[in-house]
């Protein structure tokens, strides 16, 4: 069997003692705070998670940047070089450009190389549920699974990575137009916490509204029971800078379900410019999202 590499962006929010467990290959996408360009690296080598967090908190604006093609062939061309073909798992093209990029990349060279494989999958998911189709594709991997087969399980399940999240600030779904202005003061007023989902199209969707945070937990908890497909299994958890709030998470999901494991890993810069801090992310196999 010809030997492959897992390839996948920064917005599968991986956490880094896995990547490098792994040697996954992870590419950055950018981001711009209060007028600087920066790469979200895995290890925070050019910004950290709190600094980041502690300036969205001081009212300092984000802006993010999709990979380019170049960059695509870059990173991939090297693997082609040495023989080996390449499964990369991608960021929703409902949220970003860069897959659309990854597509130019792949085009330009599979002309160039005809006897390597590069398979392109759209995740349509975000953050660790992203991330948790690359652990599953890894791990499919070690198993001694073809890059096909691999391909194959992500196509047939990544519409059962369920993700539901609350956040904590309105504002921030208000300026990426996720939420209605009025939506957002009255929220604001009222403590009212949107439970928003990722759907089948990969788009992120406002699913109901509670009052409280941990209102919003307990009805996570609710809809992953309405969800999920089997208990044994690892579930994924991220969140913006506020790890107490995601190991309390942790436990709630503990008391209601014999789950095999739980890893808890933090937001990176791309997916918080847009979430903003104290949002709170669960991710699992479901039967549907």
């Amino acid at each position: 069997m010809k030997d492959y590499i897992i390839l996948t962006d920064s917005c599968s929010d991986l956490p880094t003692y896995l990547i490098e467990k792994e040697h996954l290959q992870v590419l950055p996408l950018g981001f711009n705070i209060d007028g600087k360009n920066y790469k979200n690296y895995s290890d925070e080598r050019e910004m950290s998670h709190k600094d980041f967090y502690d300036s969205l908190r001081n009212h300092k604006s984000a802006t993010t940047s999709q990979l380019s093609p170049n960059e695509f062939i870059e990173a991939i061309e090297p693997i082609l070089k040495e023989g080996k073909d390449v499964l990369c798992i991608i960021f929703s093209s409902a949220l970003s450009g860069t897959y659309n990029s990854l597509v130019v990349a792949k085009n330009e060279l599979e002309d160039k190389y005809k006897d390597n494989k590069i398979i392109a999958i759209d995740s349509l998911s975000a953050s660790l549920g992203q991330g948790l189709l690359v652990y599953s594709a890894l791990n499919l991997k070690k198993q001694g699974k073809s890059i096909d087969e691999v391909a194959t399980y992500v196509e047939e399940n990544k519409l059962k990575l369920c993700h539901l999240f609350t956040v904590d600030d309105l504002g921030h779904l208000k300026r990426g137009g996720r939420l209605s202005s009025t939506k957002a003061f009255l929220g604001t007023v009222l403590q009212l916490k949107p439970v928003l989902y990722v759907d089948d199209m990969g788009r992120l969707v406002p699913l109901n509204t509670v009052r409280g945070r941990k209102g919003a937990f307990k009805d996570i908890v609710k809809k992953i029971e309405e969800r999920i497909s089997n208990d044994s299994q690892t579930v994924f958890i991220s969140h913006g800078d506020c790890k107490e709030d995601a190991e309390f998470m942790a436990e709630l999901i503990k008391e209601k379900f014999d789950v095999k494991d739980i890893v808890i890993s933090p937001i990176g810069p791309v997916i918080g410019a847009h979430a903003g801090p104290n949002t709170i992310a669960v991710f699992f196999f479901g039967n549907y999202r």
